[in-house]
């Protein structure tokens, strides 16, 4: 029975197989919470409070292999939360190693913040992978921004034609999406902390723990918190934060970030690749995009992931960020709300990093497609352009209403813009300047400087 309770992502396959899936599972969570509690008692054991060969021994036994998983979790509802269940555990593997140094196992301590440096153990060993993959996709997309600089396309706006673009532009923007989520990833993990409190935020049950008095018991709980960063690798709080939950929040929403800005890719993929359109085509792979009833179709299936993701992420975001709303000094159930969330938020969007890289690395680019896509106006795509040029002779507003008129007598006609204008008399270009003006590839703005500038800028 205890196969079939695993969580194998079945219905979320964007995260199956993913570095980010064994970095935050059961078990990669108890053994962070396990390093927590050895990790305090090295951090005791500098500042002489626990014996060093008590520490060695808690450090020997804190491992999660031996533990069964299913029994804490059962032990958990009794407690509300899986440490207390954890730590007789832990005493009991330490007492099997060195009895006496059970007795220094959670000395002083207090489950939320064992759960908590746990917690933010696990999001730094999630968001490693997920940092990695981004700049990875980073460069896929720079190369696609360089190659495809000067590739016209047709910009859409409001899901018609608009005037024509670069793929390099757009590729360039896409990798200004993933930069700025690297940028959010970065900055939330250099600044996770570890959490030291006590049963109140106030460090009372580690002084007591200490036998220390004057200066040294003032300086006490300074010097562990330092300690406790440093054998953990987290940063130094400057506060307890049980309930002061900004670290969780900032890890949310840049999680919601980096899923929505490859959203956004995902998007854009989706709509490039339509059979009407086939601008671009995901990257083939062994069964991938297989349809079961219709075998002609090769479903997006990496930007779907992708998207499903980007939906996902956000709402379940939020609900850490309302966590913020906690009461006292220890929240009831503000706190245990956390959790889970927490988790989907790093599996979905460590998934989705990962996908995006097999997706930008294969993208298939088609500027054959783009360039017959651009003339299915028949150049009404550029009448801007024409309105621009005739505005300084006719004057804006007629000129707007000629280009108006000749682009609705195109398209009726079945005419290309060029023919029409061809034959209104008094317009002063001639056959050469009218077709240079008509054409599409000619009117892509400052998009080519502009995918250089975005690659000088972050390279």
């Amino acid at each position: 029975m205890s196969g079939d309770l695993i969580d194998a992502g079945l219905l979320s396959p964007v995260r199956a197989g993913t570095p980010v899936e064994a970095a935050v599972c059961d078990r990669a969570w108890l053994q962070a919470m396990l390093d927590a509690e050895a990790a305090l008692a090295r951090a005791q054991a500098r500042l002489g409070v626990v014996p060093p060969r008590a520490a060695e021994a808690i450090t020997r036994a804190a491992r999660a292999e031996p533990l069964d998983l299913r029994a804490l979790a059962l032990a958990a509802r009794e407690t509300a939360n899986p440490v207390v269940g954890l730590v007789a555990a832990l005493k009991e593997a330490v007492r099997a190693v060195d009895p006496e140094a059970a007795g220094y196992v959670h000395r002083g301590s207090t489950s939320q913040d064992v759960f908590d440096t746990g917690a933010m153990l696990v999001a730094r060993r999630a968001l490693r992978p997920v940092l990695a993959d981004l700049r990875t996709t980073a460069e896929a997309l720079a190369h696609l921004a360089a190659e495809h600089r000067d590739t016209p396309m047709a910009g859409r706006t409001l899901a018609l034609h608009a005037v024509p673009t670069t793929f390099g532009l757009k590729a360039a923007g896409w990798r200004h999406l993933v930069l700025d989520a690297a940028e959010r990833i970065g900055a939330v993990d250099a600044a996770l902390p570890v959490s030291l409190g006590g049963a109140a935020g106030t460090l009372a049950g580690y002084l007591a723990a200490a036998p220390l008095s004057g200066s040294a018991a003032a300086a006490y709980p300074d010097r562990l918190i330092t300690a406790f960063a440093e054998e953990t690798g987290l940063a130094r709080p400057v506060l307890p934060w049980h309930a002061l939950r900004s670290p969780v929040a900032d890890l949310g929403s840049a999680l919601a970030f980096t899923a929505g800005a490859l959203g956004k890719v995902a998007v854009d993929v989706q709509s490039l690749v339509r059979t009407e359109v086939g601008e671009v085509a995901e990257p083939d792979g062994p069964g991938r995009g297989r349809s079961s009833a219709m075998p002609h179709k090769r479903n997006p299936v990496l930007s779907t992931l992708l998207r499903g993701a980007a939906i996902q992420v956000p709402p379940i975001a939020s609900i850490l960020t309302q966590c913020l709303v906690s009461e006292d000094e220890r929240s009831a159930g503000g706190w245990h709300a956390e959790w889970q969330p927490l988790r989907e938020c790093l599996r979905l969007t460590g998934g989705a990093a990962h996908t995006a890289v097999q997706l930008a690395e294969g993208l298939r680019v088609r500027p054959e497609r783009m360039r017959e896509n651009l003339a299915l106006t028949g150049s009404r795509i550029v009448a801007e352009r024409i309105v621009s040029v005739l505005a300084p002779r006719q004057g804006g507003e007629a000129a707007r209403k000629l280009l108006d008129d000749a682009s609705r007598e195109a398209e009726e006609s079945g005419r290309t813009l060029a023919q029409v204008l061809r034959d209104i008399p008094g317009l002063g270009l001639d056959e050469d300047e009218l077709a240079a003006l008509c054409d599409p590839a000619g009117y892509t703005g400052a998009a080519g400087p502009l995918v250089d500038r975005a690659l000088r800028a972050r390279p």
